[in-house]
């Protein structure tokens, strides 16, 4: 099934350490271009090369943030 996607940049704004120290810290991601109110999201940091190698965000780094639906999920826009 293919996919539709939108690519959007974003800038890790600040890394939040975890309460527990078993959890995994959080990048604080402001969305270029986003509405004001839902521009900051919060993932896990945590990224994986194509070798499967692990590794953390830093603060101030550039990202991308790839939003992705099926097909099946989308509605031809019109005009």
């Amino acid at each position: 099934m293919t996919k539709k996607r939108k690519k959007l940049r974003g800038t890790v704004q600040k890394v939040i350490a975890s309460l527990d120290p078993r959890g995994t810290d959080k990048a604080q991601i402001d969305i270029h271009g986003a509405d004001e109110l839902y521009r900051e999201i919060r993932v896990e940091n945590e990224v994986v090369d194509e070798n499967g190698e692990k590794a953390r965000l830093k603060p101030g780094a550039e990202v991308d943030v790839i939003v992705e639906a099926d097909s099946s999920s989308t509605i031809k826009k019109a005009g």
